[in-house]
């Protein structure tokens, strides 16, 4: 079993096919990956992904992330190494964002925020 020791566990977020488990560390602003086992697959980080909350796994395998205090939500990659795209920022209205979602059934990112009852709803194509 993996000790995280000084990582906090913030948010987890399962793969579609049950082999990996996403877990955002806001104090040390990660995004792990980690195996079944609960070995480190990949450690993400990056300069838009800051005080990572939300974490959400489309069914086609996607992985979205909220940067609390880079008001972002990315799109980082299956293997949880790479950002694909940044979603929405601060700019499109998203403002510490604490928790994102997929809808299939509307191809719709929904999101929460910290400090109000608001949500944001982007359609994806």
């Amino acid at each position: 079993m993996l000790m995280l020791h000084c990582f906090a566990v913030w948010k987890c977020a399962v793969s579609p096919t049950g082999d990996k488990l996403y877990i955002t560390n806001n104090s040390h602003e990660k995004l792990l990956t980690l195996a079944r086992d609960g070995s480190v697959l990949a450690t993400f980080t990056d300069p838009a992904l800051r005080a990572p909350r939300g974490v959400h796994v489309t069914p086609a395998g996607q992985v979205l992330v909220c940067g609390g205090s880079s008001h972002t939500i990315l799109q980082v990659d299956s293997e949880g190494r790479r950002k694909l795209a940044t979603i929405a920022k601060q700019e499109d209205g998203v403002v510490l964002p604490k928790s994102v979602c997929y809808n299939r059934h509307t191809a719709s990112i929904i999101v929460g925020f910290y400090f109000d009852n608001s949500i944001m709803v982007f359609k994806v194509e």
